[in-house]
């Protein structure tokens, strides 16, 4: 079983439709990590094609700020306007699926599925030491996490956790465990503007990155009247 595992697309069609057509043939299933909505300027074609596609979803922290609009207090400005404008561009039926979405740690085939982390969905994993807290305590040898918009991830060899590259098929051997995030579909912030991803069986994974309609998506965006930061950082990825 080949899963293409995708995170934080946040309603950036032109990349999501890049990465899907890349991937085309070469999965079984998807699952989808959260943050299907905010910051881009399709949150309702999004939300769409990833209800069509993905047999798995947990919510994001934006899209639980539909179901618990408290939880967006700590957003920055532009996110919480990101918010606002996003909840008036969605259909009732969205609405409804976004609040249906559980949150994380959620089973799929043997992998556990969570947004920021098992613990703590709003918890961003960036550092090695976080990284070997979860994979001593993990109950399944491969655990997938979105949040940070960074792709790449660690391995636990022993005691010994260590990341792991971003370039190639990375094996994974029996007996370690790993931690892997797949990037974001729709606003990277390692410095990479292309969509991320990645596909896994289970005896490898690797990650990916699509090049997208850049210009198309940062001009959706200021149409909307949209902050002009959002279409900006597109194409710096960060």
């Amino acid at each position: 079983m080949r899963l293409l595992i995708i995170s934080d697309i946040h309603g950036n069609l032109e990349a999501l439709q890049a990465v899907l057509r890349e991937a085309q043939g070469r999965y079984d299933r998807c699952f989808c990590l959260g943050d299907v909505v905010g910051y881009g300027a399709d949150p309702q074609a999004c939300a769409a094609l990833v209800r069509d596609v993905a047999a798995v979803v947990i919510r994001g922290n934006h899209d639980r700020a539909f179901v618990a609009p408290e939880s967006a207090l700590d957003f920055n400005p532009i996110a919480r306007l990101a918010v606002e404008w996003t909840h008036n561009q969605l259909d009732a039926a969205t609405r409804a699926w976004l609040e249906s979405l559980p949150a994380g740690p959620v089973l799929g085939d043997g992998i556990q599925l969570a947004h920021g982390s098992p613990l703590d969905e709003d918890e961003y994993i960036t550092s090695t030491a976080q990284a070997a807290v979860l994979l001593a305590g993990a109950g399944e040898p491969l655990t997938c996490i979105g949040h940070t918009h960074l792709q790449g991830g660690w391995r636990m060899r022993g005691e010994r956790t260590e990341t792991v590259a971003r370039n190639g098929a990375l094996p994974l051997d029996p007996g370690q465990r790993y931690l892997l995030n797949p990037g974001s579909v729709g606003q990277p912030r390692d410095g990479d503007w292309r969509a991320a991803y990645m596909i896994c069986d289970e005896g490898s994974a690797e990650f990916f990155r699509a090049a997208y309609d850049l210009a198309g998506a940062q001009g959706k965006i200021l149409r909307a009247g949209l902050p002009p930061t959002l279409a900006e950082r597109l194409a710096a990825g960060w």
